[in-house]
């Protein structure tokens, strides 16, 4: 069975799961995979407050989510780690009240013994991990600072392509490739990955994770109190200490 294949049956078994009925007080959040640990402190701090809300999680790919949606699956939050996902649904009118939670750098991390200082140090490693363009938000940033760099032809053939931000750092800590582009968030969780270089800035657009409810969760108030913590200092602090930025 190709990874196509099992990709996609995975991503049904997603939208099947998410599709039964909804319980009173129930919150659905469709997240970037990398912002797992900051939003699971933030909806436990968030229901300790409110103890009949319930949120659901569901974490991925940003375009892997945002299909997801489209296709039916219930969510009342969608937060992208790019705003053209976001756009994507928007056009679609299946969010609306968009806003911004929080930013993050793109950064190169591996455990390799080489000198690896920049972008151009890369075309001495071997294999290089990064999330699917098409879909992983990290992936796509990867890419176009690849090419702004002028290094698509060198690293041809050295790219491993993952279906997440954190697959592409599970690549780096077991050493499977000898670094990673990924944001800094997830390598500040790395255990023997470490962060070689940040990308620079210029070579890709600013990384912006913005949040909107979803047309779906119009008039749910447990929702709208949700998405209204996740601007509160309280919150903003979690985020900073997962290593993103406003």
């Amino acid at each position: 069975m190709t990874k196509t294949v099992i990709r996609a049956a995975a991503s049904l078994f997603v939208v099947l799961l998410l599709s039964a009925p909804a319980r009173a007080g129930e919150i659905t959040i469709s997240a970037a995979v990398s912002l797992k640990e900051a939003i699971n402190e933030l909806a436990d701090n968030f229901t300790r407050k409110h103890p009949g809300a319930r949120i659901v999680r569901n974490y991925g790919a940003s375009g892997t989510l945002a299909k997801q949606i489209e296709s039916g699956a219930p969510a009342d939050l969608f937060i992208s780690a790019n705003e053209q996902w976001m756009a994507y649904l928007h056009q679609r009118k299946l969010v609306a009240s968009v806003d911004t939670l929080a930013c993050n750098t793109l950064v190169f991390a591996g455990s390799t013994d080489k000198k690896v200082t920049g972008m151009h140090d890369l075309t001495a490693l071997g294999r290089i991990a990064l999330g699917s363009p098409q879909s992983v938000p990290a992936g796509e940033y990867a890419m176009e600072a690849i090419r702004k760099a002028g290094l698509e032809q060198q690293l041809n053939g050295k790219l491993v392509f993952a279906k997440d931000v954190r697959e592409s750092m599970m690549y780096a800590e077991r050493g499977e490739v000898e670094g990673a582009f990924v944001y800094r968030s997830d390598a500040l969780l790395g255990k023997r990955a470490r962060i070689l270089f940040t990308v620079p800035r210029q070579l890709h657009p600013r990384i912006v994770y913005p949040m909107a409810l979803t047309s779906s969760a119009a008039g749910k108030g447990e929702a709208a109190a949700f998405f209204h913590y996740l601007k509160q200092p309280e919150a903003v602090s979690v985020l900073k200490k997962y290593g993103f930025t406003l």
